[in-house]
């Protein structure tokens, strides 16, 4: 009876600490302009833009981080930009920092799974509930 407790609480541990991991995958934006891969880095997670559209400027060149403010990462491509940083998990909740390559500020952010194919994104100064929330589901790496 022991060991069968035992393997319970086992299993039970597992599916706790595994919990912070089903935020990883690409999430397409409530634009649809966007697809951000979340994923783990150490302890951490992280999301970077691996597909826009448009992705380039009216002359064909890939659009860059213009409205950074810092100039010298003004010519970063934005394809490949890790824009969500620093998420830790904590009481069904991922908070980081999000930056908004539009208008080149950073952001408090939050995150929490609506279901395994839907999350809502708060980006917030202050307090969440003064934040702009998104909702962004879950896709694939292939453009949809």
């Amino acid at each position: 009876m022991k060991r069968i407790i035992g393997i319970c609480i086992f299993i039970s541990l597992g599916q706790v600490n595994a919990q912070p991991n089903r935020i990883i995958g690409v999430w397409l934006t409530s634009d649809k302009a966007a697809k951000i891969e979340i994923y783990q880095r150490e302890s951490r997670f992280y999301g970077k833009m691996i597909w826009l559209t448009p992705n380039v400027d009216e002359k064909g060149k890939p659009l860059t981080d213009t409205e950074n403010p810092d100039p010298a990462k003004r010519n970063r491509k934005l394809e490949g930009l890790e824009i969500i940083s620093g998420l830790a998990y904590a009481d069904g909740k991922w908070k980081g920092t999000i930056y908004d390559p539009e208008s080149g500020k950073t952001y408090k952010s939050q995150i929490k799974l609506v279901n395994e194919n839907t999350l809502e994104l708060t980006g917030y100064v202050g307090l969440p509930m003064f934040g702009i929330t998104e909702t962004w589901k879950r896709s694939s790496h292939d453009k949809d």
